[in-house]
Order: structure tokens, then sequence, then C-alpha cells
């Protein structure tokens, strides 16, 4: 029987919904979730909240997608949820509704948006973060901007005017579902994340930097703060960048995320360390595993974001994400004797994993390159595993989808490079298909076994597409990483070229039809190679960089990142920045290429792309500019949805036209 699917195109965008963030009732009965869609007409998201039930009934609607739901969390009685909820271009607020279903009550009523949730263990207050104006307010009627400090502007968020997060407090009665008055418990031009209240309710720890000169470092400590308020003591004694804190049971130990060195942050692993509650010296839990914690597999559908970290009820064993050669999973590691278990695992993106009481299981969202995303349920130790939400089967059984071939290359140095080819839905037998060389960006994330919407569009074209994760990807150790260090382009191009030449090797690839493109790192990647080589007929480079000279200080990272990145600051080793910016090798460019980039990306700043445009323009080779307004660096994600399918298309029409 022959198959009627057909290939994926470009506005199939709209027709993909994306769960994330799986809540567990108190009771381990019910789920509550988020559901976003792609409203075509608006031009906007739409996301509301669903609950599923862990005895097999279909899903129902909790709330009425008219703008923006997240964030769900349950009252510890179980009779409340509370959400985030925005209007167009609007503060996110805090809200609440019965869990039975109902009418939903706006809480807060706030100038910035609420983020970041947390109940007291009571149920009588929640803690959440909310950005204040610090310092001088603007003069009246002026448009003037006079900026103060070095960290002025954030891509995706604009221009900070002098605000920052501050932890606030609104309390609750859990019989009415009425709220109070909300306070802010900390003031200062310091940004404070992620509250996390004490079992017993008596403290509420976060991470903040609250140190003089702190925009020009790196450290972040962990805190405390009484729910009535007073001055914050810091738990943590050693300098780290400390994150993400999680009280054990009995509230003497705190678990948290940090690099595993200061000295090579920016390829170091993220790793599980626990501190005394009272404050003291972290210890590291998972330094033996060599992978980074967290989920760092690439997707441009999935709405997923890391877990928190959790303890057993026993508080002997502390979980968590990790991401480990293509795949996120879920590891526990044992506090005593620091064994480490991998519990849920596969060949995919463990993306949010949530517990069910009493170890009994886990809830948590997945993707798999030919699956967009959806809710499974398994019991303690990943047995038992069964679906509960296939929010897109309707349009997975429309179209034809490709499953990815793992293949391994080695590097000239003898390294081993993971990388996977995805053929076309459809080929005719004997005739070679063009090849399209996709590069992450970062560089410290990795490619992987999630969805990736791009890939199977140009599948559906009759594009194989080969992705890797060469030289200073995550997943493979720290000193797979580390060889990246002030040797952009120069140390990973190899990789990459080994992985397109064993993908060629393994037969039916036209090695006369390649492509390359990429976003970000992957621009920057696209950049270096057209320079440093001319097997590529077509290239599109996304969001790039191009000269490491004039981008430091125009974006909103460099004066942190630079040095990390370069073991220097521009102005002390000029040379070593020319040498590995792309542009300096412009005038060996002589494949046809299409620049994409946004408008509003403070990342990678649009002069970058402007410079490379009238750097080829200049030499007449063949070069197109697509500039898209009001858009930031994650527009393939997160950007207006007829902006991502125009940007789809303009990748596509450029490969279909010079490829």
């Amino acid at each position: 029987m022959t198959d009627q699917r057909r290939p994926v195109r470009a506005d199939d965008l709209f027709s993909i919904a994306m769960v994330s963030d799986p809540q567990v009732s108190p009771d381990g009965a019910t789920v509550v979730y988020v559901l976003t869609t792609l409203d075509r007409d608006q031009n906007r998201y739409r996301s509301d909240l669903w609950t599923v039930r862990l005895d097999g009934r279909e899903p129902r609607r909790l709330t009425a997608a008219r703008q923006r739901d997240g964030s769900p969390r349950w009252s510890p009685d179980g009779r409340w949820v509370v959400f985030l909820s925005s209007a167009e271009k609007a503060p996110a607020q805090l809200w609440v509704i019965p869990a039975t279903g109902g009418e939903a009550r706006r809480l807060t009523d706030l100038p910035e948006s609420a983020e970041q949730l947390a109940w007291a263990p009571d149920g009588s207050a929640l803690a959440f973060v909310s950005k204040v104006r610090v310092g001088p307010e603007p003069e009246p009627g002026s448009d003037v901007k006079v900026i103060r400090t070095i960290r002025y502007r954030f891509d995706g968020e604009g221009f900070l005017d002098d605000r920052y997060r501050q932890l606030w407090v609104i309390p609750f009665d859990p019989d009415s579902g009425a709220a109070g008055t909300a306070r802010c418990l900390t003031d200062g031009p310091f940004d404070h994340r992620h509250p996390a209240w004490a079992p017993s309710g008596h403290e509420i720890a976060f991470q903040a930097a609250r140190q003089p000169g702190w925009e020009l470092g790196v450290s972040v400590d962990l805190w405390a703060i009484r729910p009535s308020g007073g001055s914050p003591r810091r738990i943590t004694r050693s300098v780290g960048a400390w994150t993400r804190p999680a009280w054990s049971p009995d509230g003497t130990t705190i678990a948290l995320l940090g690099p595993s060195s200061l000295d090579n942050l920016e390829h170091a692993d993220t790793l599980v360390w626990i501190v005394p509650a009272s404050g003291g010296e972290p210890v590291a839990l998972t330094r033996a595993l060599d992978r980074p914690a967290g989920d760092h597999v690439m997707g441009d559908v999935p709405r997923f974001s890391t877990s928190p970290l959790g303890w057993s009820p026993t508080g002997r064993e502390v979980y968590f994400q990790a991401t480990a050669q293509g795949d996120s999973a879920l590891y526990r590691v044992e506090i005593e004797s620091r064994r480490i278990d991998r519990i849920i695992a596969g060949s995919r993106r463990v993306g949010m994993v949530a517990p069910l009481p009493g170890a009994s299981g886990w809830v948590f969202a997945a993707s798999t390159p030919t699956e967009p995303g959806d809710l499974f349920v398994c019991g303690p130790d990943g047995e038992d595993e069964r679906r509960l939400t296939d929010v897109n089967a309707a349009w997975r059984s429309e179209v034809a989808l490709s499953a990815p071939e793992e293949l391994w290359a080695t590097s000239g140095d003898g390294t081993r490079v993971q990388g996977w080819l995805l053929r076309p839905s459809t080929v005719q037998p004997g005739v070679p298909v063009p090849l399209v060389l996709e590069i992450h960006g970062g560089p410290h994330a990795q490619y992987g076994n999630g969805f990736m919407f791009e890939f199977q569009l140009l599948a559906g074209l009759g594009y194989a597409v080969l992705y890797a994760n060469p030289r200073g990807s995550t997943g493979y150790g720290e000193e797979f990483a580390l060889r990246l260090h002030a040797a952009w382009g120069e140390a990973d191009m190899p990789d990459l070229m080994a992985v397109l030449d064993a993908a060629i090797g393994r037969g039916g690839i036209d090695a006369e039809r390649l492509g390359v493109t990429g976003g970000s790192y992957g621009g920057i990647m696209t950049n270096w190679l057209i320079g440093h080589t001319d097997r590529f007929r077509a290239a599109v480079t996304q969001r790039c960089c191009s000269n490491y000279v004039s981008m430091y200080g125009t974006d909103d990272i460099s004066f942190n990142t630079a040095r990390l990145t370069f073991d220097a600051e521009v102005w002390e080793d000029p040379e070593l920045y020319w040498r590995l910016s792309p542009i300096t090798y412009v005038a060996n460019v002589r494949t046809p290429l299409l620049i994409v980039h946004s408008e509003e990306d403070y990342r990678c700043p649009v002069e970058q792309a402007e410079q490379l445009y009238t750097a080829l323009k200049r030499r007449r080779q063949t070069v197109e500019f697509v500039r898209f307004p009001n858009e930031s660096h994650g527009l393939s994600r997160g950007g207006q949805p007829r902006h991502r399918v125009e940007r789809l298309e303009a990748i596509t029409g450029w490969f279909q036209r010079y490829l």
C-alpha cells in the first residue's frame, strides 16, 4: 500500500501543538500542563492550561486560550492552581483558578511581569519574582536614555532601564482563594531569582549576585530571607556561580547547581552540589559523571526548560536532568556513595520531569526526531512507561517524517565526533540527493534526538540533512568542550568536515550539491566554512557574528564572556580576535550566501550581518540580506509566528535556487 502522507510544509508550523511544564497534583491523580499553539490570523501565540488524569481519561481544558497562560502550580492542598497570564504585550500577572475548573481571578496588578512562582509549604503565601526600578526615574516627557551600568540591555528583554528582578511574597487564603497585597522582600541593583521555600516555611532561598561590581563578574551566591522581610543571609561561602536551590525534606541541606570550575567557566560542566542550609562550602555530587546537568538538546518546537532539582522523600538522593551524546535524561545521585543512575532514558530529549507523590513514579515531557513532544508517566525506576497525551497525532498522520541515522566520524586528530543523517522522506532509487549541513549554536550546546521542524522541512523538500556535535559541544565531557577554547573555527571545522565525509561515504548523497546553514554560533561557523572551503554550493547564515573586534561591547554579554572565550580582552590580543573573525577571510568566499538576521538581536548585533553583506557586495559576490524587524536573537524558536514561517521560506527558497 502506497504511503499517502505528504511532505512537511513551512506553514505546518501553525499545526503543531507544544506541551510543557507538567505539574502533578498533591494527591498524584492529575497533571496540569501548558498547551501552546500558534495563531495564524492573529500572528501570536496562545497557551492555556490543560489537565490529564493518570487513570487514562481524556485531557480537558482548564483555562480558555484568550491569552498566554503558563507556569501552573498546584496549591499544597490541591484545591487551587495558580498560574501566570498575560494579554498581548501586557505584563504577566498571577491568577488563580479552582482545580476543578471555573472562573479564574487575577491576584496581582504589577507594573512588571511576575515569574518563577513558588508556594509556601502551608499554602498561606506565594513567592515570586518581578522587576523593580532601582535608581532615578527618567525625566518626565523625555525619551532620552541615560546609561549608568555596563549591563543595560539584554537580548529578548530590550533595554533594562535600571529595573532589577526582586523577590516578592503575596499572602493567600486557601479557603477563599483570595490574595492579599504583594510585598517586595529584596532591594538594590541586583537580580534575585528562583525562590524556594524551606520545608518549615521560615525562609525562602534564592540566587543573586549582591556583591559590589557583580556585573563585571560571574559569581552568584545562594541567599535566604524570611518571608516577613529583613536582611538576606548568605548561604554559600565559596566563590562560584550557584543557582537553582532545592531544600532537602528535613530542611538541613540545599541542593544546587554550579560549574565544575570557575577557571574555565565557559567550558565547565554544570554539576549538582549540596550545601548546609545554615551556610557553608558546597560539595559536588556529580563530578564523576563528566556530563552537564540540565537539558542541553536543541529544538525549535518543544517549549521545554530544565526541571528543578528534586529530593527523594528520605533525603538520601537528589534527582536531576543531564545531557549526554545527543540525549537528555533523568538521573539520580546517592548522597553518601555518590553513585549515579540513569532513571528515564532512551534516544530522545527528556525535557521536563515532575515527581509523583511518595516516590511512586514520574511524569515527564519528551520529544524525538519524529515527535514534537508529549507527556508520559512511568514508575520510580522508569518502568511501565505509558503515554498521557498525543497532541499532534492528527498532524503526524498527515505528514511524512524522516528518522535520522546516527553516525560517528573520526576527526583529523583521532577524536570521535557524533552526528546524524536525516534522509529525505521520499528518495528515488539510484538518484543521489543534495545535502544541507546544519551547525548548532552555543557553541556549548548539542544537537541530538529531539524534534527539529526545520530539519523535517528540508527533508520534505528532498534534501538530506546532516547535523553533528563538533568540538565545543556539551555532553561529551569537559575536555571535548575545552578544545574549542580560543580556537573558534580552527578546532571544530575539521570535525564538521569529517562528519560530512562520513555521511557522503554512506552513499546516496550528491557530493557536488552541498549546502550549509546555522544560527548564532552556527552562523559564525557557516561564515567560517565558506571562507575556508569551496565545497558548499549554497549557504545561509543566521543571526551570525562576523567580526569579533567590532562586536565587543555592541552585544549584551561580551564584556563578561570575551575573556572566557578568547583568554583576553579585545585590546589585549586584537590579533587573535581578528584571526578568528570570519570576515577576515571574506576575500575567499565564492559560495552564494543568504544572510538572515533580526534587527533587535542584542546577542549578535545586526551590524555583524551588515558588515558581511557590505563586504560581499563590494566584492560583487552573490549575497542577499533578509532582515526581520521587531525580532530578537530567538526568532527561530519564539519569534512572531508569521516571521518564523517567512524565515523558513527564505532558507528553503535559497537552497532551492542555488542547490
